[in-house]
């Protein structure tokens, strides 16, 4: 590998994790695509020499500008044991194929040459979505960015090991699951209750507003969501008073 700096894109930006862990490495962030407005500003203002290119669905390949890394964190609220788990075929999840149809517009365009790593970041629940069936999915739609000919089979236990390796004709796709503090190494963990972290003196742009209370409660019955019974009271005391409270 040459001196240059590897150079990065990143799809389903979010707030600019990808980008950021990227410069910690050495990594030059070029490009991002998001949809989502108050993300937008957060990586604008911190990253402004990084381009917006917006909605994944809407991009070309073929037109990015090629770098050697793209890395994406595709929606993962289908596949989320905390979600309806509708899998990789559901409304969001699967803009995974956006991402995995724009990696190989760019590869077509440079002959092969750009990105030279993708980089995949969902939920562990992808594993065990539709029985393991979306995450053997997964893995196939990035294997067929190389070979179009492989296939993966699941493993015999019926369950994807925490971590694992496909090695292919002059190609690898490996995957590990990380602790959710610092990269797998585990801390200690111990318990923290709400009334330590609260800060008193609250500056004023952080309260909620009458209109703001109204909002929630109106969007919260819209959807036939249920509030907790002590935040319904709090946000229906607030939204009939004009004093703002945190």
């Amino acid at each position: 590998m040459n001196s240059k700096a590897l150079t990065l894109g990143s799809l389903f930006d979010g707030s600019g994790g990808f980008p950021l862990g990227g410069l910690l490495s050495g990594i030059t962030p070029v490009w991002a695509s998001e949809i989502e407005p108050f993300p937008i500003r957060v990586t604008t203002k911190r990253l402004p020499q990084m381009k917006h290119y917006g909605d994944v669905s809407k991009l070309n390949g073929t037109e990015l500008p090629p770098i050697d890394i793209i890395t994406f964190g595709s929606p993962c609220q289908d596949m989320s044991v905390a979600g309806k788990r509708a899998g990789l075929s559901g409304a969001r999840s699967n803009l995974f194929y956006e991402a995995v149809r724009i990696v190989k517009e760019m590869r077509c365009e440079t002959n092969g040459e750009y990105p030279r790593f993708v980089v995949w970041e969902n939920v562990p629940g992808a594993f065990s979505s539709n029985k393991g069936e979306d995450f053997k999915a997964v893995l196939e739609e990035i294997c067929k960015i190389k070979d179009d000919t492989l296939s993966v089979s699941q493993p015999e236990s019926g369950k994807w090991t925490n971590a694992g390796e496909i090695v292919g004709d002059a190609f690898s796709v490996a995957w590990r699951v990380f602790d959710a503090q610092y990269w797998g190494v585990p801390q200690r963990r111990k318990r923290i209750y709400l009334s330590q972290i609260l800060q008193e003196n609250v500056p004023e742009k952080y309260y909620l507003s009458k209109k703001a209370c109204q909002g929630i409660l109106r969007r919260a019955s819209a959807r036939g969501k249920q509030l907790p019974p002590m935040l319904k009271i709090a946000l229906e005391q607030q939204a009939l008073t004009d004093t703002m409270v945190s």
